[in-house]
């Protein structure tokens, strides 16, 4: 299979268990937001309230003046305080219609900024819990996840949940409400009328439970869909030049066709659903609203003499004014369930999305704090490697990277790393500062467990500089001084001059506020490996750790650098890991792995005595390739790169 295209939901093991997600995170984020959310519902119900007051204004003036089948009167008010002329009583009557529409545009107002302002902090405070719980997971959580599977949590999820509180909730209050108000003025004016079009109510109901049903995995299955897309989309655009270079853009076009032909039929057989269920709910409202005009209509008319037979249950006195309340209530019953059917759609896709997140936020990190966990204080250096084994965990399995891994580090002391690729040397280091944790044995400093002091202490003991230097999008400066944002210029400068960096960034236009771009695009592989270097220098650390720290450089920049590299760790405990043998010639002891295990260890001349792979290797780099043995060279040639050998 090609790269980053993965069949499976990377983030299926994330999907929480719990049987509502939304009210979980409801519960959770939005118990700071108590006040807005309180006053924008209680501004959406009135709101609400205000759209039902027209329609009975409608009907009082059909049966008060121009019918005249009923006196005028209007409930809540008493009789002394309503005009007894009629012009005057049709005045107070329009004062009356325009007073709720003003008051209702007042109320809608405060209904959208405080449900806003409670979904955009709902959405904020959401977003930074989830990148928080994101960005404390274990390093091999990484390992096999893409950037885009990711981002969609951060970003697509939580937009969705936020998407669904600005508008579904906040309508579906307002639905709630415009709906069981005008059910309850029309079984309090006229129950047995009223029956005829609140009993639709069950029949909605029950098809929104069956939409639900089969609504809610198809939606999991477009936020699965989602994910992958952004996975290749960004994999493309991060790779671009290596596209270009190797001239599959037909190739790519067709990997992001497939991924996204993936999401188009995810997509629609979620539509093919939802489009069935919006003529359902029409059709039901409908069949009410045409009762409602049938029962009504024939009952008006035998009130007024067109027809002799009454209806055996509807019966009794009904004026034309309140059949169009009636009317108007019921044709308003259309609108609002057609919405009800989007909100629910709305919500199994929100709910989708909950699911993603508070899986994410529910999942403990493989590396933590223990309870009992002490901060690492005045470190002296001493690292000590006992009996360590570690395996990586892959689709086939456990693939075994280190084993049986011992050996003693005294303070100050300069140790270098060598070996093939694939030999562990990178993941030997990674156990150091805990960013995996050992399966057998024990890893200490100054005779600690590393998972007994605190991560944060550990880490700020120890300076890595990766073979892979990432600078973040921002000036040289930020980069240097990433980790220290109080460092001073003077700090910043003497850095980058240790890592041989100041003299091409003063050569820079803008010096060292000079923007490098995404993932430092802008400056040369060197460049961006001294500007590391110079960011580990300034956090000034106890032990340091160099993986490949010079390979990015040419021979002249790798000079300058080791020769400032040495005043550097002279006081300090280091390692360097290194495939130029002559870069750690120099190193108190040099550590030979190979396949997993230590199989050397000694000085430079030590190693060269012994005539074992160090003396090889040593060869190799200098040229003496006659004098290689057979067995190392049928082994070179048939080396292939495996899952575990993350070097």
């Amino acid at each position: 299979m090609p790269p980053g295209g993965p069949d499976d939901d990377e983030f299926e093991e994330l999907r929480a268990e719990e049987s509502n997600a939304m009210v979980r995170l409801f519960g959770e984020y939005g118990r700071g937001q108590r006040a807005r959310f309180a006053v924008g519902g209680l501004a959406s119900v009135f709101s609400t309230l205000m759209e039902l007051v027209p329609a009975f204004l409608l009907g009082v003036a059909i049966d008060s003046f121009l019918t005249a089948d009923r006196p005028f009167r209007l409930p809540f008010v008493p009789d002394g305080w309503l005009p007894t002329a009629p012009v005057e009583q049709f005045v107070f009557l329009i004062a009356l219609l325009a007073g709720s529409h003003v008051l209702g545009a007042a109320l809608g107002w405060l209904n959208s900024w405080a449900w806003n302002g409670f979904a955009q902090h709902f959405q904020h405070e959401m977003r930074v819990d989830a990148y928080d719980a994101m960005q404390r997971r274990e390093l091999s959580f990484f390992d096999d996840k893409q950037t885009g599977e990711v981002m969609s949590i951060l970003n697509n999820d939580v937009n969705q949940l936020e998407g669904f509180l600005t508008n579904s909730l906040n309508q579906g209050i307002g639905i709630v409400f415009r709906v069981g108000g005008m059910g309850l003025a029309m079984l309090l004016i006229n129950w047995r009328l009223g029956i005829v079009p609140t009993v639709i109510i069950p029949a909605l109901g029950y098809a929104s439970y069956v939409f639900v049903n089969r609504i809610h995995p198809k939606y999991q299955e477009v936020r699965s869909s989602v994910g992958k897309l952004n996975s290749q989309l960004e994999n493309n655009l991060g790779g671009i030049e290596v596209v270009k270079s190797y001239t599959t853009e037909r190739f790519e076009t067709d990997r992001v066709e497939e991924s996204s032909r993936e999401y188009l039929d995810a997509q629609w057989d979620a539509i093919t659903t939802r489009i069935a269920f919006w003529p359902t709910l029409r059709l039901v409202t409908a069949a009410g609203y045409t009762a409602t005009f049938l029962v009504g209509g024939y009952w008006v008319m035998v009130n007024r003499g067109l027809i002799a037979d009454p209806l055996p249950f509807f019966n009794g006195p009904l004026t034309a004014g309140t059949l169009v309340i009636f009317l108007s209530y019921s044709r308003r019953f259309v609108y609002p369930m057609r919405q009800f059917g989007q909100i629910i759609n709305d919500y199994q896709y929100a709910e989708a999305a909950g699911e993603r997140v508070v899986g994410l936020l529910d999942t403990p990190s493989g590396v933590t704090d223990r309870p009992d966990a002490v901060e690492l204080d005045a470190v002296e250096g001493r690292v000590e490697y006992d009996d360590v084994g570690f395996a990586y965990d892959t689709d086939d399995g456990e693939e075994q990277v280190l084993d049986g891994v011992s050996f003693d580090v005294e303070p100050g002391e300069m140790v270098g790393l060598v070996g093939p690729t694939g030999a562990g040397k990178t993941t030997l280091m990674k156990l150091l500062l805990r960013l995996y944790d050992v399966d057998e044995g024990r890893v200490r400093i100054d005779g600690r467990d590393v998972r007994d002091v605190t991560l944060r202490s550990l880490r700020q003991s120890v300076g890595y500089v990766s073979q892979e230097p990432y600078l973040f999008y921002g000036t040289v400066r930020e980069n240097i001084a990433y980790g220290i944002p109080d460092a001073d210029d003077e700090d910043i400068e003497a850095a980058a001059r240790v890592a041989g960096a100041h003299e091409f960034v003063a050569d820079l236009k803008d010096g060292y506020d000079t923007k490098v771009g995404e993932r430092g695009v802008k400056l040369s592989g060197g460049q961006r490996q001294r500007v590391s270097i110079a960011r580990a220098v300034l956090k000034d650390p106890d032990i340091l750790v160099l993986d490949e720290a010079t390979s990015h450089v040419d021979n002249e920049t790798e000079a300058v650098i080791q020769n400032s590299l040495d005043d550097l760790i002279e006081d300090r405990t280091a390692f360097a890991i290194a495939h130029r043998l002559s870069t750690v010639r120099h190193a108190d002891t040099i550590l030979v792995m190979d396949d997993g295990e230590l199989v050397e260890q000694g000085s430079h001349d030590d190693l060269l005595a012994e005539d074992g792979l160090y003396a090889t290797l040593w060869r190799v780099q200098v040229g003496e390739i006659d004098a290689l043995p057979q067995e190392f060279l049928d082994r070179a040639a048939g080396h292939s790169v495996q899952p575990g050998d993350l070097d």
